[in-house]
């Protein structure tokens, strides 16, 4: 595992990335690379009352918040992971373990695996994991900043 979960029972909200990147295997923290934009976007749009650091994301529990990835095993850019390594099954029991309002992907490559889809749309999705709801999010990544929108980030208050 290259990061632990950081999961809890009655969470607002478990964000779900394809895997730790190199800089967060490096530093051992989530959302670490330099032009990640996942710490500020939380800030910007209310999730924290303080803009955290990488290294402070335990913090997030007590927001309410939590942190998970499909592929526990690998790191890198997404078009470096081997989807095979993506466990699916793992991340849906985690989700009907702890059961939090939502889980948000941050991106699309890991909700189109998780969802065994060829093509999803960014936003609230007409499905369920149990009782949690499903929201996809523009990646925060830097190497995804072409379809970066912090409106649809935005949107995602109105269902936690």
């Amino acid at each position: 595992m290259i990061l632990p979960d950081l999961l809890d029972k009655n969470l607002d909200i478990i964000f779900c990335g394809t895997a730790a990147s190199k800089k967060s295997k490096e530093l051992k923290a989530y959302y670490a690379g330099p032009g990640n934009k996942f710490w500020s976007t939380l800030y910007t749009i209310g999730l924290t009352p303080t803009l955290l650091k990488p290294f402070e994301y335990k913090y997030l529990l007590n927001y309410k918040i939590g942190l998970t990835d499909i592929c526990k095993i690998e790191y890198g850019n997404d078009n470096e992971l081997n989807i095979a390594n993506y466990d699916q099954k793992g991340l849906n029991l985690k989700i009907l373990k702890y059961n939090p309002r939502i889980v948000c992907f941050n991106g699309k490559n890991a909700a189109l695996a998780y969802l065994n889809k060829k093509h999803v749309d960014y936003g609230y999705q007409n499905c369920k994991i149990g009782n949690t709801k499903i929201f996809i999010a523009p990646s925060t990544s830097g190497a995804a900043n072409r379809f970066w929108n912090i409106k649809i980030w935005e949107e995602l208050l109105q269902y936690r």
